[in-house]
C-alpha cells in the first residue's frame, strides 16, 4: 500500500535572512497577515484565520470551478488579505486587498482565482489598499469592521484605507 504524500502548507516564522542559508531563506512570513471575510447577505465581517489555508466556513465543503460562469447561482463573498504593522504608535492597517469569492451552496460549488489571491496577499503585505473592486455594502461592512474591531488600530492607519471604503 502506499503511502499518501502529507502535503501541509508551512507558514514559515521569521524570515531567515542572517547569512546562513539553507531552510526557509527568503520565505515569506505571513504572521502579520490575517484574512477578514464580508458577507454582504449575512451583513457581517469577521476574521477567519482558516482561509490562510483555504478552509474557511465559506470555502468548506465545496468543489472549486476554474470557470466563474459554472458558478452562476453563487453567492460573492470577499476575502479581505489584512496585514497589521507596528510602528512607534503601536500597531495599524499596513495594508489590505479584496479577493473575490462566489460559492454556490445548494450545489456545493464554488469559484476563486488564486492567482488572485496570491496577488492580493503580496499587495496587502507591500502596504497597498485594493478594495476598489467592492461594492458599497461590503465596503461599508469592512469600515465598520476596521473601526470597532480595534478602534486604536484604526486610528494610527493611513486615511487613504478610509478614503477608499467611502
Amino acid at each position: 500500500m502506499e503511502k499518501k504524500k502529507n502535503n501541509a502548507f508551512t507558514i514559515m516564522k521569521d524570515d531567515s535572512t542572517d547569512g546562513h542559508g539553507g531552510y526557509g531563506v527568503g520565505a515569506i512570513s505571513l504572521e502579520n497577515m490575517s484574512p477578514v471575510i464580508v458577507d454582504p447577505h449575512e451583513k457581517t465581517a469577521y476574521v477567519d484565520m482558516a482561509a490562510m489555508h483555504a478552509r474557511s466556513q465559506v470555502e468548506r465543503r465545496v468543489r472549486f470551478q476554474n470557470d466563474k460562469d459554472k458558478v452562476q447561482d453563487g453567492k460573492r463573498y470577499w476575502i479581505v488579505w489584512v496585514t497589521v504593522q507596528n510602528s512607534k504608535e503601536g500597531p495599524y492597517y499596513l495594508g489590505a486587498a479584496a479577493s473575490e469569492i462566489i460559492v454556490d451552496r445548494p450545489n456545493r460549488i464554488a469559484y476563486k482565482s488564486m492567482p488572485e489571491h496570491v496577488k492580493h496577499m503580496e499587495q496587502s503585505m507591500k502596504g497597498m489598499y485594493v478594495l476598489e473592486h467592492m461594492d458599497d455594502l461590503s465596503k461599508e461592512l469592512l469600515l465598520e469592521f476596521f473601526k470597532t474591531y480595534k478602534p486604536e488600530f484604526w486610528e494610527r492607519t493611513s486615511k487613504d484605507l478610509g478614503n477608499q471604503l467611502q
